[in-house]
């Protein structure tokens, strides 16, 4: 942490040191320039550009397109449909970063980066006294080519493939992907490419991704579908009668659920209309809550329901209501335990004492007598002794 801050202050410095040099000199320079960049349509772009300089200068974005006869024009922040976004700060130095979201054929050009600190240099009649300065990347933007993808069943196996159409750049592997995990890796150069999953479909849903290694890196989705799995979060469920009671069900399954509902075996829909009832739902999940849960009315099976475009799914959940006092019949139960233990225990100590006091005299007058004998030999030795 020491050393971090103490870096940050050094480089903080030098931009105050470099910003006065450049005062001094009346000029600006760059500290970072747009990199030239290749993407495909419908991807997006980022260019990056840092100025210094007494004053701060301002940073403009301007582009030309590759049309012979188009020339510069000036970016603003939110052109182009509002797929332009331009954001920039000026503390101690210039720092702005322009964006292009969805990009078309019509992206392609030269991005240029302008800096200038001159007090005249936006004026519509006045020359500025210090040009602006200059920093320029291009902007290459590929059509993307077509990539279809198939999902197949074989024996056990879960086939999933991916064949990319001409023309493309050059490939130098591929690599299979889920949620952001690398699951296969190759160096072949084909167009074509597959990945094998041991299992069944219905326990393998969800989006993945064939990367192709090229210049940019193309993906294409193979989407694995499949009707809800829905599956109770407890098969059975407790609860005490005029509490709340809480049933869950879920679907981990691809895609989400778009209709959940819940009945009661032997009843009709639940609605949260109803009052006791109160049922909140996502794509993944489904909670259903009963009000001041009765013995009679609410004990039993629930059936939960998924639904999606690819059909249905449901679970059954168990609820068991007890009585307030079912809580209490332990503690009772040790309760009466002791009692009977206790009571026992003073019968015997009852019946036992008469007994054993007589016992308890004789044996006590014996130590006594002993005692007297022992201070006569004591006054008889005395005696002879005087």
């Amino acid at each position: 942490m020491a050393a971090g801050a103490g870096g940050t202050r050094a480089v903080l410095a030098l931009l105050v040191l470099y910003s006065m040099a450049a005062g001094a000199a009346g000029t600006t320079g760059f500290i970072k320039s747009p990199l030239s960049q290749k993407r495909l349509t419908q991807d997006s772009v980022e260019l990056y550009c840092e100025a210094i300089g007494n004053p701060i200068p301002e940073i403009q974005w301007w582009f030309e397109g590759i049309d012979p006869n188009e020339t510069y024009a000036q970016l603003w922040d939110g052109a182009r449909q509002d797929r332009v976004k331009i954001n920039a700060t000026y503390n101690l130095h210039s720092t702005s970063t322009i964006s292009i979201a969805n990009l078309t054929g019509d992206d392609s050009g030269m991005y240029e980066c302008r800096a200038s600190n001159d007090p005249d240099r936006n004026h519509l009649s006045k020359s500025p006294k210090v040009k602006w300065i200059r920093s320029q990347a291009n902007v290459f933007v590929i059509e993307r080519p077509e990539i279809v993808t198939y999902v197949s069943e074989s024996s056990g196996k879960l086939i999933l493939s991916c064949n990319i159409s001409a023309p493309f750049p050059t490939i130098s592997g591929h690599k299979w992907m889920h949620e952001n995990k690398t699951l296969a890796e190759d160096e072949n150069k084909g167009a074509f490419t597959s990945y094998t999953i041991d299992g069944k479909k219905e326990d393998h849903s969800g989006i993945y991704e064939c990367v192709y290694e090229m210049n940019p890196p193309i993906k294409g989705q193979v989407t694995v579908s499949v009707a809800p799995q829905v599956t109770a979060y407890k098969k059975s469920e407790h609860g005490n009668e005029g509490d709340t009671g809480v049933l869950t069900c879920k679907n981990p399954s691809y895609p989400a659920v778009t209709t959940w509902s819940w009945q009661k075996s032997g009843h009709g829909l639940l609605e949260n209309a109803s009052g006791r009832y109160i049922i909140k739902s996502s794509g993944s999940k489904t909670e259903l809550r009963i009000l001041k849960l009765d013995i009679e009315q609410d004990t039993g099976d629930y059936l939960c329901n998924g639904t999606n475009l690819y059909g249905s799914g449901d679970a059954t959940v168990n609820l068991r209501v007890r009585s307030r006092l079912a809580a209490l019949w332990p503690f009772l139960g040790i309760v009466a335990e002791v009692l009977v233990l206790v009571t026992i225990i003073f019968i015997y100590e009852k019946r036992r004492k008469p007994d054993e006091v007589p016992d308890d005299d004789d044996g006590g007058s014996a130590p006594l007598k002993s005692n007297a004998t022992n201070h006569k030999d004591k006054n008889v030795r005395q005696r002879n002794a005087n």
